[in-house]
């Protein structure tokens, strides 16, 4: 695994351009986001999505959300309300995974059972680099060990993926929660998990 430590103000960009490269070519990155570090490829690879399922032993029936460059994007690949869209205009970019009714243009390998997809726009600009640069959306979930436990320290996330996974961009430990997970699919929303996000709006 590559592994490139950067400024988390002033991220070198000749190391986003690496990661990029290397989600272009199908890999699989590990980079920080304004909550915890996220496990992500390229949403329209489905090898290395696969590999992602691999790695985190998961099912490939469980959700994995994805990040968006901007808020145009999420109307690309899911389908919009206005409601949903005066939530996200208002508290994104931010710790919030939004749950959306899937465009068609969203991989159905990343549908629920429910035509579903979960959609980021973290506050950091690292992974907005990523997909910005990428032209497409990246897949984002948390990096955990196998027991399912968060992961903030780089050393030990070398230790456990530096056999699985192709580059990681680090900015040294992270401490936090995951993200706050809302459902705005239906007329109401629904708090699915609440997480570094504030859900008060929502009440």
């Amino acid at each position: 695994m590559e592994f490139y430590e950067l400024h988390p103000e002033n991220p070198q960009q000749r190391y986003i351009n690496k990661a990029i490269d290397v989600l272009k070519d199908g890999g699989v990155v590990i980079y920080p986001t304004d909550t915890v570090y996220g496990l992500g490829c390229d949403i329209f690879n489905k090898d290395a999505l696969e590999r992602i399922y691999s790695i985190k032993n998961e099912a490939d029936s469980k959700l994995f959300s994805f990040i968006c460059a901007d808020l145009k994007d999420i109307a690309k690949y899911a389908k919009v309300s206005d409601y949903a869209y005066k939530s996200m205009k208002k508290l994104l970019p931010g710790p919030y995974t939004f749950v959306l009714p899937a465009a068609k243009t969203a991989p159905k390998a990343l549908w629920t059972k429910r035509k579903t997809v979960g959609i980021r726009i973290p506050n950091n600009q690292i992974a907005m680099q990523l997909a910005e640069g990428l032209g497409n959306p990246i897949v984002s979930t948390s990096v955990t060990s196998r027991r399912g436990e968060l992961i903030f320290d780089p050393e030990e996330i070398k230790l456990v993926f530096g056999m699985h996974v192709d580059l990681m961009l680090s900015v040294g430990g992270l401490t936090g929660m995951p993200s706050s997970i809302v459902d705005l699919s239906g007329e109401e929303p629904e708090i699915i998990r609440e997480g570094s996000g504030d859900v008060s709006y929502f009440y």
